[in-house]
């Protein structure tokens, strides 16, 4: 019997820490029917690889009341945090502990009646950690359920009822400010999903139906009313309208859409009616991509993050032997109380929990990448949004990087219309990028010259072309063309060479209008670097193209150094010579630079349209034709380095002044269960100021 081997993907809810996780994926690895699990606490996601039933997946998380659903089913409307069913235990037993506080006034501390409380409410708030913790007991697994367990029952057996009953509740708000945490730091997510409608409405048969987008086909066309966001992508076949991209590239800046252009689901119609010919099923669309990409990102392990684990595996055996030191030494040797020094040693215990510790880079990470993502960044991984914090130099490629890739006249003399008219006529059949430049400067100028009848065209291959209007020759091409022909020069032509711009010549019998044409910088570009100058990066440019037109876009940008007449290989090699002493990262195109963006320490793509090629080949895509966002996302990365070490700094800190708080046997379950819910919820809240770093 052949086993299933198909890799299922499920969402889960209320998983709480990462330690929980390990939990799970081991619980979920038991099952009879699965081959091999994988939990992904971070995008609360479950990777299943077998046959089993969603009641079996929820069974193995029973522990944390995790709730499982398929990956394609949309969240229902959100519930409140404090509406939450797994936090009426805690509810109920923080009434208990209340009640009984206010009996043992009344009745003395020793009255049975509020020790009852107290232990009810222990075992309603706690029941859950209690069953975790005694069977990791059983297993010699130490991890903070099996701290806390054994502080919470050893301060039942010393009698402290009143305090263990309150370590439970305040252990229970920990674990749920960790998991509010990280629902906060994966909204940015949640938003994205929501941005593509689940429902569109479909013409076939002549008939307009509205179809779930599951059950719609590539061909089916779609009708896309003003005002109602695009369920899927496509291609436009009818209308004009102009699309708010945000959701997709992170500009608001709406643009326009005309025939056979790509729209893309999430994105907002604004004006016009569109029907668009659907291309790609739902699980293929751009913002799913999007969504996957950034989920799976997010659960990468950032190397602070690894630092954090190889940490903690020391971290809770030494808390442990520190806590039995300071139970035995003092009662043994120094003639202190056990009974005191038994507790204190407890407290030790709870210290032990490295909830903030745990939680410190996790929810940075998350809240970094997620934030970047709702600004049009695509970040694919901690380890990216780190490395992207180092970054000393950045190699730009030219041609749709530094500039926009699309040639255009920047010079013309004379200003003669109808020479421009008869130059434009004579273009127009051509493909040639130099050759559209010059028709779309005539368009510019609203001059018709597809009223211009060209007869005896001929193409000149290398040099331009000739035709006739009204029985008159004209020749229109490169200064090589005119000077073969002896048709004249002129000193404009050597001075528009020395600026890197490609010269055109127009004339019949001598030269009667001179264009040049030149790929145009980007108007953000200078702006863009000097800013990065400002950051103390240094820029500098690797192109293919001549040194002459190099030089001119490089004075022009205002980069720090330009290397031209590149090939792909040259590329590499001075990318691979850079990174000896520098972290450079290279910004490209996601195509024709390949080799160059696997090479640099962080390969960036431009991806005007979110394309599937800057999506799988960088480390991070810019998706949208905007410089800009190159110092914002290093911004963000520098902020998030800073939050982590903060965060790390902070819980470890909290934990040695509590420690040191055992010397004159101070430290008490309150102040070493309130430092680690204090330093979680602090931690988290300065994460969450990556969620204000904006692109400026």
């Amino acid at each position: 019997m052949n086993e299933v081997t198909e890799r299922k993907t499920y969402r889960i809810q209320n998983l709480s820490c990462s330690s929980c996780a390990k939990t799970y994926e081991e619980n979920l690895k038991a099952l009879l029917h699965v081959q091999d699990a994988e939990v992904n606490h971070v995008a609360a996601k479950i990777y299943i690889t077998g046959d089993t039933t969603i009641a079996e997946l929820e069974k193995a998380g029973a522990f944390d009341n995790v709730r499982v659903r398929d990956v394609s089913e949309r969240q229902g409307e959100k519930e409140s945090f404090w509406k939450k069913k797994e936090n009426y235990p805690v509810y109920a037993a923080a009434i208990l502990i209340i009640i009984s506080f206010a009996l043992s006034d009344t009745l003395g501390e020793h009255s049975w009646l509020p020790a009852a409380g107290y232990l009810t409410a222990m075992g309603i708030g706690g029941y859950l950690l209690f069953i975790t913790g005694v069977k990791n007991l059983i297993r010699l697994k130490f991890d903070m359920n099996t701290l806390m367990t054994i502080a919470v029952i050893g301060a039942a057996l010393i009698g402290e009822w009143q305090e263990g009953a309150t370590v439970v509740i305040l252990f229970a708000v920990s674990e749920a400010l960790e998991r509010y945490s990280m629902d906060k730091a994966r909204q940015s997510i949640h938003l994205l999903m929501d941005a593509a409608p689940s429902e569109a409405l479909i013409l076939r048969s002549g008939i307009e139906q509205m179809v779930n987008v599951a059950d719609i086909q590539v061909g089916d066309v779609m009708i896309v009313k003003p005002g109602q966001k695009v369920a899927m992508d496509g291609k436009v076949i009818r209308g004009q309208s102009t699309i708010n991209q945000a959701a997709i590239t992170g500009e608001s800046v709406p643009v326009t859409k005309n025939l056979n252009d790509e729209v893309f689901a999430g994105t907002l119609n604004e004006e016009g009616l569109l029907e668009v010919e659907v291309t790609k099923l739902v699980e293929d669309t751009t913002i799913l991509k999007i969504i996957h990409l950034v989920e799976e990102a997010q659960g990468e392990r950032a190397p602070s993050q690894a630092f954090i684990d190889r940490f903690a595996k020391y971290y809770t055996p030494v808390i442990m032997l520190i806590a039995f030191l300071v139970m035995l030494i003092p009662p043994l040797f120094l003639g202190g109380s056990w009974h005191e020094w038994l507790y204190q040693g407890l407290a030790v215990l709870i210290i032990g929990c490295p909830c903030a510790l745990v939680v410190s880079t996790p929810v940075a990470i998350v809240t970094a990448i997620g934030n970047a993502a709702r600004q049009g960044v695509l970040i694919k991984g901690g380890i990216h949004l780190e490395e992207a914090g180092h970054i000393d130099t950045i190699a730009f490629d030219k041609t749709g990087t530094l500039t926009r890739g699309i040639p255009a006249v920047t010079d013309i003399y004379p200003q003669h219309n109808e020479a421009l008219t008869i130059a434009a006529a004579l273009e127009k059949g051509s493909q040639h990028p130099l050759a559209t430049a010059v028709v779309r400067k005539a368009e510019a100028e609203h001059l018709d010259y597809s009223t211009v009848h060209i007869d005896h065209f001929q193409s000149l291959t290398g040099r331009g072309v000739k035709g006739e209007v009204n029985g008159r020759t004209y020749y229109m091409g490169s200064p090589a063309l005119f000077e073969s022909l002896r048709l004249g020069t002129d000193a404009r032509i050597t001075e528009w060479q020395s600026e890197g711009k490609t010269v055109i010549l127009f004339g019949s019998d001598c030269i009667e209008l001179m264009l040049a044409v030149a790929d145009q910088l980007r108007p953000e570009v200078p702006d863009v670097l000097n800013e990065l100058h400002k950051m103390k990066v240094r820029t500098m440019m690797l192109t293919g193209d001549n040194e002459r037109t190099g030089e001119a876009i490089g004075k022009q940008a205002g980069l720090s150094a330009v290397q031209a007449n590149l090939m792909p290989e040259d590329k590499l090699n001075i990318i691979q010579e850079i990174k000896r002493q520098h972290t450079v990262a290279m910004i490209g195109d996601g195509v024709n630079d390949a080799p160059a963006l696997a090479a640099a320490d962080i390969g960036i793509a431009m991806s005007g349209s979110g394309t599937e090629t800057a999506l799988e080949t960088a480390d991070i895509a810019l998706m949208s034709d905007d410089l800009k966002k190159l110092p914002y996302m290093i911004r963000l990365s520098k902020k998030t380095l800073t939050v982590i070490k903060q965060n790390i700094a902070f819980s470890l800190l909290i934990k040695v002044i509590a420690l040191l708080l055992i010397i004159p046997g101070w430290l008490t379950l309150w102040i070493a269960i309130f430092s680690d819910i204090g330093a979680t919820l602090i931690v988290t809240l300065n994460s969450m100021r990556l969620l204000k770093v904006k692109d400026r």
